[in-house]
């Protein structure tokens, strides 16, 4: 059987952020300062969902030849579609195509949409495969075998019982995410699905709310075959909580110290679950990267939506920390809650200015179907396009704002955030560590070292190595050099 993994790009989605519903392109509201922050959002080529690359092993593994096509439909006996919610009507129409031009044909789609938003799909010939679409590699027969619009799958029970991604059908080798990295290209890995938090407004929790992991020897062992094969210098880790259990990371960390070639890697977590001894650790492995979010300093609104807070002089430390230690953090904040003000989402900004991490996100609160927020705010949704649901664009009817008063709101946080001095202080030795440090060097006069240096037993002279002399990894501070 020949099966086809149909995808798109159009709107800029990558489709593996948000639990899988996906994010947009940010469309900034024009300006110079505004169209430099989407230039610097929007540049990278994101790598696939990882969902296409385990299918691509499964079907290959279930003895099918395997084909990925963007935007276009070629001959095939099996279509599979992945949708998330900016590119649903692309995906909509690719399916309407199918069903016209090859009528008969069989068509699949999972993931979280197709699982949580059936109706999106309605009046087409597609069977709906609800659960974790890797359980095809157990399942592939009893689902062709359905004669329903939908069929449940569940979930993986063992999840290093599935094929490692095969990433060759998907031009691997551009893939970059620069926000995390300095060396491509980048694939995605997984140690664990699933979250156990209760945040109502998170897609995380869609499908379940509890967290099974992989072994670490399987997942280092992952990440050595796509250095082997692709050439991957960097790894973004795709666990919603990683380091929830800090024995498998600590074991990770060490096994991750041992492959062939130094990498980079970054995760996604809360502040609290790292804890500074593993913080170490991880740096000391390759993280280049932490993704938390932090949505908003108002404990009652955390508190409303069922987030646990974090105390704010935990996340100053935190970020200090990481900035210490050359890592770069990327914090979340969420600005549109329906009750929200102009004094409200300028407070959110002055907090994120406060904290200073390397990079703030700001979202707009979205309502993802599946979600008790989605059930909560449905009377308040003012747009059920969802193809406009990127994160980027507001969706509510609001108390105290307009839609378009909140995108300007939204544009300035950016701008204000990023358009600072301070922020440049703070970030540039983190990001481009070797220019800073030259800069640094050509700005001191030059003096006999006090310390880190050697005194020459034959000549008397002092002799110590510049940053780029002490090898292709850290400094003596811990600062991470841009490859």
């Amino acid at each position: 059987m020949h099966v086809v993994l149909w995808d798109t790009r159009r709107g800029g989605a990558t489709k593996d952020f948000a639990g899988g519903f996906g994010v947009g392109e940010y469309p900034g509201l024009g300006g110079l300062p505004d169209r430099l922050v989407r230039y610097a959002m929007n540049r990278d080529r994101r790598p696939v969902a990882l969902a296409y690359a385990h299918l691509a092993a499964i079907f290959r593994q279930l003895g099918h030849t395997v084909e990925y096509a963007l935007d276009r439909l070629p001959s095939a006996d099996l279509y599979y579609f992945h949708p998330s919610l900016p590119t649903l009507p692309w995906e909509r129409q690719a399916i309407a195509t199918l069903n016209r031009q090859s009528p008969g044909c069989r068509v699949l789609a999972g993931g979280v949409v197709a699982h949580t938003l059936p109706e999106a799909l309605a009046g087409l010939d597609v069977l709906l495969v609800r659960g974790e679409v890797e359980q095809l590699f157990w399942k592939l027969d009893d689902v062709l075998q359905a004669t329903g619009p939908t069929v449940d799958v569940g979930k993986v029970a063992d999840l290093d019982a599935l094929p490692a991604p095969d990433w060759s059908l998907f031009s691997p080798r551009s893939f970059r995410v620069s926000y995390d990295f300095s060396r491509f290209p980048t694939a995605l890995v997984q140690q664990s699905r699933g979250c156990t938090l209760s945040c109502d407004y998170c897609p995380y929790i869609v499908l379940e709310k509890t967290t099974r992991f992989r072994r670490p020897e399987n997942v280092v062992a992952e990440m050595a075959a796509g250095i082997r094969q692709h050439g991957f210098r960097s790894f973004k880790f795709r666990d919603p909580l990683f380091g929830l259990d800090r024995r498998r990371v600590v074991e990770l960390a060490d096994r991750i110290r041992h492959l062939p070639r130094k990498i980079q890697f970054s995760v996604e977590t809360r502040t609290d679950l790292l804890r500074e001894e593993t913080l170490r650790a991880l740096k000391a492995a390759g993280l280049t990267s932490v993704t938390f979010g932090i949505e908003t300093p108002d404990e009652a609104t955390l508190r409303e939506h069922r987030r646990t807070p974090t105390a704010d002089d935990a996340q100053r430390r935190f970020i200090a920390l990481c900035r210490e230690l050359g890592i770069r953090t990327v914090a979340g904040f969420m600005i549109g809650f329906p009750d929200d003000t102009a004094e409200r989402i300028d407070g959110v900004l002055r907090y994120a200015q406060s904290l200073n991490p390397t990079f703030a996100n700001f979202n707009i609160v979205t309502p993802y179907p599946g979600t008790e927020f989605f059930r909560q705010v449905k009377p308040r949704i003012a747009d059920f396009d969802y193809s406009r649901y990127s994160v980027y664009t507001p969706v509510l009817r609001y108390t105290h704002l307009t839609a378009d008063e909140l995108s300007a709101l939204h544009a300035r946080c950016f701008t204000k955030y990023y358009f600072r001095s301070r922020w440049l202080e703070s970030a540039g030795p983190v990001l481009w560590p070797r220019m800073f440090g030259w800069l640094q060097s050509s700005a001191t006069p030059k003096r006999r070292p006090e310390v880190d240096s050697e005194e020459n037993p034959q000549t008397g002279q002092h002799q110590w190595q510049s940053a780029d002399d002490q090898g292709d990894g850290c400094d003596a501070a811990g600062r991470q050099h841009a490859a």
